[in-house]
């Protein structure tokens, strides 16, 4: 990148490839050096999630992306640990003829990105967790993910405990709560447990804290987040 690059933070796609073709055709969006950088959710919902990741992938160095719920809920079913939901839109990935190389690459992408003074991410964290924390936690998940035997091992990550973080938890549960923080958070109970229920507006009323709201967060750096679409 140039000191005059422009940088666009593009939200969930979520299959809709034709959207992202129309918004990468726009004249603000024409500068050679622009360098996008997508929050997750590539796939999922919409028609098009092979065509969402085609561009992406085509796009090469100048496009980053960190990975959401739904790319890992593929990851998961790909792997043969997950069953596709009813209401899946993720066909047109797994019958590809270059699905095993749209996998392989999907994989290999990170949960955290730390890009021009900014942590990007896809939903959220934990008070307690510095951007060094962050980092690290993540680059575990992620060594996972890119191992040899990541088909053996991503089945661990999926599941809603630990819902309550403490520094001493085992490796499978210490990765677990990481996914879910990073990909689904957006709520945290009174007792401080991730709140797997509720995905509206966040509410007084409801006993809920938004993971942003959270007291004595140690993180300094701005985030930049997706998935909570009821946030407006």
């Amino acid at each position: 990148m140039t000191h005059r690059s422009s940088i666009w933070v593009i939200g969930d796609i979520q299959g809709c490839a034709q959207s992202l073709r129309h918004l990468l055709q726009q004249p603000a969006l024409q500068d050679p050096n622009a360098h996008f950088i997508f929050v997750g959710d590539l796939v999922n919902r919409g028609p098009d999630s092979v065509g969402v990741l085609r561009q992406i992938q085509a796009l090469g160095k100048r496009a980053q992306t960190v990975l959401g719920n739904h790319d890992l809920h593929l990851l998961g079913v790909a792997a043969g640990q997950r069953k596709c939901n009813r209401s899946d839109t993720l066909s047109s990935v797994l019958t590809a003829p270059d699905a095993d190389a749209l996998i392989h690459w999907l994989r290999h992408q990170p949960l955290a990105l730390h890009h021009a003074g900014h942590l990007i991410i896809h939903a959220g964290l934990h008070p307690e967790w510095s951007l060094q924390t962050v980092l690290h936690l993540a680059h575990e998940v992620e060594q996972t993910l890119q191992s040899s035997h990541w088909q053996d091992h991503i089945g661990l990550l999926f599941g809603n405990q630990p819902s309550q973080w403490t520094n001493d938890l085992e490796p499978i549960a210490r990765q677990r709560y990481t996914v879910n923080a990073l990909t689904r958070l957006r709520h945290f109970t009174a007792k401080g447990e991730i709140d797997h229920q509720y995905k509206g507006a966040p509410k007084a009323q409801l006993g809920l804290t938004p993971w942003f709201d959270m007291e004595n967060r140690q993180i300094e750096t701005p985030v930049i987040f997706g998935h909570w679409s009821t946030l407006g």
